[in-house]
Formats: C-alpha cells, sequence, structure tokens
C-alpha cells in the first residue's frame, strides 16, 4: 500500500487530509511537528510527504533541507499560506516537488498527490544504468553517480535528467519538460525548467558555465549530450 506523511500542526487539517486520503486508498501517517516529521521520514520512508512549511520548534524549511541533506529523494508536497509567493520559491528552492496553496480544495490535492506519485513510479524508458561522461544513472534506485560518489539530487531534478536522458541526443523543449515533468499545462510560462536545469549542471558538470553534456539549444529548449 502506498504510503503517506502528512507533517502539519493544525490538527483539523491534518485529521481531514488523513480521512479523504484513506478514502482514496493511501495508509497514512500523520507528525503534528518537525521533529517527530524528519524523525518518522528518516525511520520508515514513506512514497509522498505532504509538508506543512510553518511548523513550530522545526519549521517546513529545515525538515525538507535535512530530508534532502539525507539523500531521501521522495516526493514532497508543501502547503503554503496564501500570498507567500517567497515561500514557494523558497520551498521549490529546497527540493520541494510541489505545492499547494492554503485554504486548497481537496480535489486539487488529491490531482497533485496521484501526479506525483505517478511520475515517481514511471519506469522512465531507460536501461539499467545510463551513462555519460563521469555520471551514472541508475533508473531502478533513482540514483545518480558521480565519478563512482552518490549525488543527492530533489525529485525535479532527478525526472528533468530521465526526461532528457529519454530523448537520447535530441530537444526537449521547455513546454515538453513543464507537461512530462510537472505535469503543467502548455500554455504555462515558467522559469522553473531553467532554475532546475541550473541545479543539474552545478551537481553534475564540471564546469556548469560551460557545460559539456547539459546543453542550452538556442529559442528552441535543452538537449542532454552524452
Amino acid at each position: 500500500m502506498t504510503t503517506i506523511l502528512v507533517i502539519e500542526d493544525n490538527a483539523d487539517l491534518a485529521y481531514g487530509l488523513r480521512n479523504n486520503l484513506e478514502i482514496e486508498g493511501y495508509q497514512v501517517d500523520v507528525a503534528a511537528d518537525g521533529t517527530r516529521g524528519l524523525a518518522h521520514a528518516r525511520a520508515a520512508p514513506p512514497d509522498l510527504v505532504i509538508l506543512d512549511l510553518m511548523l513550530p520548534g522545526l519549521d517546513g524549511f529545515r525538515v525538507l533541507r535535512a530530508l534532502r541533506a539525507d539523500g531521501l529523494g521522495l516526493p514532497v508536497l508543501v502547503l503554503t499560506a496564501r500570498g507567500e509567493e517567497a515561500d514557494k520559491v523558497r520551498g521549490l528552492k529546497l527540493g520541494a516537488d510541489d505545492y499547494v496553496t492554503k485554504p486548497f480544495g481537496v480535489l486539487e490535492l488529491l490531482a497533485r498527490v496521484e501526479a506525483l506519485l505517478r511520475r515517481g513510479r514511471a519506469p522512465g524508458g531507460l536501461a539499467d544504468h545510463e551513462r555519460f561522461g563521469a555520471i551514472e544513472v541508475i533508473p531502478a534506485s533513482r540514483s545518480v553517480l558521480r565519478g563512482g560518489i552518490l549525488v543527492a539530487l530533489a525529485p525535479k531534478e532527478y525526472d528533468l535528467l530521465v526526461a532528457l536522458l529519454r530523448r537520447h541526443g535530441a530537444v526537449a523543449t521547455r513546454g515538453d519538460l513543464l507537461r512530462e515533468v510537472w505535469g503543467y499545462a502548455a500554455e504555462v510560462q515558467s522559469r522553473t525548467v531553467d532554475t532546475h536545469i541550473a541545479e543539474l549542471r552545478a551537481k553534475l558538470e564540471d564546469d556548469p558555465a560551460a557545460p559539456r553534456h547539459i546543453l542550452t539549444v538556442r529559442k528552441a529548449g535543452y538537449r542532454l549530450e552524452r
């Protein structure tokens, strides 16, 4: 059974989330603060975390940073307050996969949960091991090694890398990547792709300013050169 960890200090909201997710067939655990939520995720990593950013004690930002520093690539859906654009951006930069703004509709949240889990389960159509330069990608464990050393990629960074690998050197437009990796409609305009490409280059390229593998195709998009 798919497991979801909800880290939320508002008891009523946590109850509502748990109830609706269990109706959909998920196994749900709830932690009322960041410290207990992080401990739970480390001890028994769930398939997905729903994380409130405004938590007492250890806030959601620090929980998210700790999860990614531990190399836990599980998808994280963050809950943000209305109008707090800076919180959304900071959460995404720390490795969140998606966000929902409070107050939110149950159907919207369930759709985002399903989309994140579906992308996490996708086999990717890759070989058992994919290589380019000093990089090795192991789809079965969603692991990426650089020179034999594990690289901590956020889930969206990994999904973006896989989307480029699947094309075997062909160009992927920003629209293609927004649809495939983030599930956004084609008409959505976003710098999310560019930001994540920059993060991938910083982690995987010898010289991120002059990349050899993750290349920009002017006025078109990106491609991966082996």
